[in-house]
C-alpha cells in the first residue's frame, strides 16, 4: 500500500486491489447496494398506488398521506447518526444493513394487516428508520470503493430507489394490496439481508491500484472540483452556501414527493383509467431513477449547479403540465406529464450529494456528516410535499396546489445561481493548502 497526499491534504491509500481485499471484484459490492436499493424504494416510490386502497379501507385520506409524510421524516433524519456511528467504526455496513432488514418488513407488514395507530409505528417510525439506515449505509459504501467515480457510481445505485419500485407500484394499482404487501415485505427482508452478507468497507482512504490518483487529480476530465478544505457541519453552515442548499433541497424534495404521493389519486379525480394510471406510474419512476445517472454524466460536462438549475426548472415544468392535465382531464398529457416530473424529481439527488462532496469534502467524518445534514431537509420536504398538501387539496384542487408546485420548483432553480464553492476566490487559482480540522 504506497500512501499519496495532494496538496489539499487529501490522502490516498493506493492499493492493494479489490480481489485482494475481497476476494471478488468491487463490482459486487455496487450490485449489492443497488439490490438493496431497489428493494428500500418500494416503501416510498410505492405508497402513492396504496393510497386508494387505503382509504377504500376506511382510513381517512389525510391520515393516509400523514404516514408517508412522517416515513419520509424518519427516512431523512436516520441518516445522520448512520453517518456518524460509520465513521467512527462504530458500526460495520453489515451491522446497518442487518438492523435495516429487521425493521423494513415491518412496514407493508403494519399495512397490510394493522391498524392507523399500528401503521404509524411499523410503517412510518421502524420501516422509515430502516431505510434511512440502508440508504445511508448503501450510499457511503459504494462512495468508499468507487473513490474516482463517486457521483457516477452513487446516482446508479441511488436510481434503483426510484425505478425498483415500478412493478411492485403498478402491481399495487391492478390488484389486491394485501397479499401484494406480504409479498413485498418477504421480497425487502430477503433482499438486504443478502445485500448485508456482502458489503464490507475497504480501509481508510482506500484508491485502486490501477489508478494514478496524481494523474486522476489533474485530469479534470475524470476528477471532479475539490473541495479547498474539509469542513464539519457547523462549518459548512457559517459559510452560508450549505444553509442555502438545504433550502434548495427542501423545496425539490418538497415538490417531487408530492408528485409521487398523488399521482394515483390525482388520476382517479380525472376519471383516468387505472391502466393509464399505471402507465403514468411506471413512467414517472422510472424517468426518476434514470435521469440521476443522465444528470450526472451532464453535469460532468457542464457543472453540477448550472445542471442542477436545469434539473429543478425540468422539475417546475413537469408541474405546468401535471396542472394543464387536471384542468382538461387529459390522460395523454397526464402520461407526458410524467416524463418531464420523473426526470426531474429524482436527478437533483445525486447532483447535491455530489455538490455537497465537492463544497465541503469527502474525506474526514465532519465532511461526511454534512452530507446527511444536508439531505435532512428532505424530511420537511416531505412535511410539506405530502402532509400539508393532503390538507390543502380539498379545498384548493390540484390545479391550484401544481401551479403553486412549479413556481416553488423554478424559484429553487433560480436560488441554483447563488451556489459558489466556499473558499475559491480567484478563478483557476488553485486555492493554499488549508489542514483539515483534527488533522
Amino acid at each position: 500500500m504506497t500512501s499519496t497526499i495532494d496538496f489539499l491534504g487529501r490522502r490516498f491509500e493506493v492499493g492493494p486491489t479489490d480481489d485482494e481485499l475481497l476476494g471478488r471484484p468491487r463490482t459486487w459490492m455496487l450490485r449489492a447496494c443497488w439490490a438493496a436499493m431497489a428493494a428500500i424504494g418500494i416503501l416510498q416510490y410505492g405508497f402513492g398506488s396504496l393510497v386508494p386502497s387505503l382509504v377504500d379501507r376506511g382510513w381517512t385520506p389525510l391520515t393516509v398521506f400523514w404516514l408517508l409524510a412522517t416515513w419520509t421524516v424518519f427516512q431523512a433524519v436516520a441518516g445522520f447518526p448512520v453517518a456518524y456511528l460509520r465513521e467512527r467504526g462504530r458500526i460495520a455496513p453489515r451491522t446497518a444493513m442487518v438492523a435495516g432488514a429487521v425493521l423494513l418488513p415491518l412496514g407493508p407488514l403494519s399495512l397490510a394487516q394493522g391498524s392507523e395507530i399500528l401503521a404509524l409505528l411499523g410503517y412510518s417510525v421502524l420501516s422509515g428508520t430502516g431505510a434511512g439506515i440502508v440508504y445511508a449505509t448503501c450510499s457511503s459504501t459504494v462512495a468508499k470503493w468507487y473513490p474516482e467515480r463517486q457521483a457516477a457510481k452513487v446516482s446508479l445505485a441511488t436510481g434503483a430507489f426510484a425505478y425498483g419500485s415500478v412493478p411492485f407500484a403498478i402491481a399495487f394499482l391492478l390488484g389486491p394490496p394485501t397479499p401484494m404487501l406480504t409479498i413485498t415485505a418477504v421480497v425487502v427482508l430477503v433482499v438486504v439481508l443478502a445485500a448485508g452478507a456482502i458489503v464490507a468497507d475497504p480501509p481508510a482512504h482506500w484508491w485502486p491500484p490501477h489508478v494514478d490518483p496524481r494523474e486522476w487529480m489533474l485530469d479534470r476530465t475524470k476528477s471532479p472540483v475539490t473541495a479547498v478544505r474539509q469542513y464539519s457541519p457547523r462549518e459548512a453552515m457559517r459559510t452560508g452556501v450549505a444553509p442555502l442548499m438545504y433550502l434548495i433541497l427542501f423545496i425539490a424534495s418538497a415538490v417531487s414527493l408530492f408528485d409521487i404521493t398523488f399521482l394515483a389519486t390525482m388520476g382517479a379525480s380525472i376519471d383516468a383509467a387505472v391502466v393509464v394510471v399505471a402507465v403514468g406510474t411506471g413512467v414517472l419512476l422510472a424517468a426518476n431513477g434514470a435521469g440521476r445517472a443522465l444528470a450526472i454524466r451532464v453535469s460532468d460536462r457542464v457543472g453540477r449547479a448550472r445542471t442542477l438549475a436545469w434539473v429543478l426548472a425540468t422539475l417546475g415544468l413537469g408541474q405546468l403540465f401535471l396542472a394543464s392535465a387536471a384542468n382538461t382531464e387529459s390522460p395523454a398529457m397526464l402520461v407526458f406529464a410524467t416524463v418531464l416530473a420523473g426526470v426531474g424529481g429524482g436527478a437533483f439527488y445525486p447532483l447535491f450529494a455530489s455538490l455537497v462532496r465537492e463544497f465541503f469534502g469527502d474525506q474526514s467524518a465532519g465532511a461526511r456528516r454534512t452530507h446527511a445534514a444536508v439531505y435532512s431537509a428532505k424530511a420537511f420536504g416531505g412535511v410539506l410535499g405530502v402532509g400539508v398538501a393532503a390538507a390543502v387539496l380539498p379545498s384548493w384542487g390540484y390545479p391550484p396546489v401544481l401551479l403553486l408546485a412549479c413556481a416553488l420548483a423554478l424559484a429553487s432553480a433560480a436560488l441554483c445561481v447563488k451556489l459558489r464553492q466556499p473558499g475559491r476566490f480567484l478563478p483557476g487559482v488553485p486555492p493554499q493548502r488549508v489542514a483539515a480540522p483534527g488533522s
